[in-house]
């Protein structure tokens, strides 16, 4: 592979503004991919997955370089020449790559695989956490998966299209996908492409959402008619997949704190042809008081420290901190606590997070269960990155006593 200036560039003011401006990642990769039009596919491919690489392995990467995390310009190149000499790229002759002791970096690499938190490229406090609660062993095996690139999974829309049909349209656009095994909706594709300028993608036949958050909205076991309530919906990946499951049937109201997150919902369940979502931003308690002993079923698709999904946006490590963890338990039981008064007797509650950690999980349940004698446990489901090879969920399932 030849190196190219302008591509080389664009990486380097990217990582700047990811680890100087504290800027997010997926923000700034897909500002820098609009920087040059005449950019070819392989260009953008260039890109994105190298942005996307040296954040994943920033921890790695910088105790090779020795640039002791000062993220100046100078010690941004020296990264990048890292990343390259471990690629088996040769280095061109620009005055940034001058002096780069190529047999010291791949000595050094080597010596890094000793130390797990340098050879995964994680920071102490999350690597001594999640020993804590999943064991060495485990969270060996499940940090190794979560630091592969994360594939390109597509939800059938089966409102408009059914996956067989879905798979011949996409075909004729040049996206070639495989079915995913115990997954009815999901397809994985072969090779990376932008499916966002597809025809299909205009047409509302898809949305992209990972294997594992596609066996979510099922878990809730709705049904077309019911009153189904998604109480931290975002920009609404899973109030569509209910929205499939009911047929367009019944009534789903979705609930968040960020009116701008629901705005953007509207208009994907305007191309899905959703019509039976209301929203509602959660400005008060009022919100919920007025909800309250009214649904069919719940789901609470709770905050949470992302640790399951980083393979998905491996800038998250590094932005994460331990007191955020503290944090984010109060809040997952205060909204268990708080959202589960809208279940009507006999109804479902399904709660979920993309983390691995039993403290998010399980123990929330337990915790939840303790002090609310009026709900059972039906069943739970633990995705595992490891086993599954995709993004780690959790979530349980909950009946409201009769």
């Amino acid at each position: 592979m030849r190196l190219h200036r302008n591509l080389c560039f664009t990486v380097i003011d990217s990582l700047n503004m990811i680890f100087n401006d504290d800027e997010h990642a997926g923000k700034v990769v897909e500002k820098a991919l609009k920087r040059d039009k005449r950019w070819g596919a392989r260009d953008r491919k260039f890109v994105a997955e190298t942005i996307y690489d040296i954040v994943r392995w920033k921890r790695l990467y910088n105790e090779i370089a020795g640039t002791k995390e000062h993220y100046t310009r100078d010690n941004l190149w020296k990264m990048f020449a890292v990343w390259a000499t471990l690629k088996g790229i040769e280095l061109p002759d620009w005055k940034y790559f001058e002096d780069t002791p190529v047999r010291r970096i791949k000595g050094k690499f080597d010596e890094c695989q000793k130390t797990r938190k340098i050879k995964e490229s994680i920071p102490d406090w999350m690597d001594e956490i999640a020993i804590k609660e999943l064991g060495e062993a485990v969270w060996t095996r499940e940090i190794e998966a979560m630091n592969q690139k994360a594939e390109v999974i597509l939800r059938v829309n089966t409102l408009k299209i059914d996956i067989t049909t879905l798979q011949k349209f996409l075909k004729k656009e040049e996206i070639f996908t495989e079915k995913v095994r115990d997954n009815p909706t999901a397809l994985r594709l072969t090779e990376r492409k932008n499916v966002f300028l597809t025809e299909a993608f205009k047409r509302g036949y898809f949305e992209v959402q990972d294997a594992s958050s596609q066996l979510v909205a099922p878990f809730l076991d709705v049904k077309p008619g019911m009153r189904v309530i998604d109480t931290c919906a975002g920009a609404g990946g899973k109030t569509l997949h209910l929205a499939s499951i009911m047929e367009n049937k019944g009534q789903i109201i979705a609930l968040d704190i960020y009116g701008g997150k629901l705005a953007q919902l509207k208009k994907r369940a305007k191309r899905a042809g959703v019509h039976n979502i209301d929203t509602r931003v959660i400005e008060n308690t009022k919100v919920i008081k007025k909800l309250k002993d009214s649904a069919d079923a719940v789901l609470i698709d709770a905050p949470c420290s992302g640790i399951g999904v980083l393979r998905r946006n491996p800038d998250s490590k590094w932005k994460l901190q331990p007191e955020f963890l503290d944090n984010i338990k109060k809040t997952q039981l205060e909204i268990l606590n708080s959202y589960s008064r809208m279940v009507k007797v006999g109804g479902k509650l399904v709660y979920a997070t993309c983390s691995i950690l039993p403290s998010e999980n399980e123990k929330q349940v337990e915790n939840f269960l303790n002090s609310n004698k009026n709900f059972n446990f039906i069943a739970e489901k633990k995705v595992s990155p490891s086993k599954s090879g995709f993004d780690g969920f959790y979530m349980a399932i909950l009946e409201r006593k009769i």
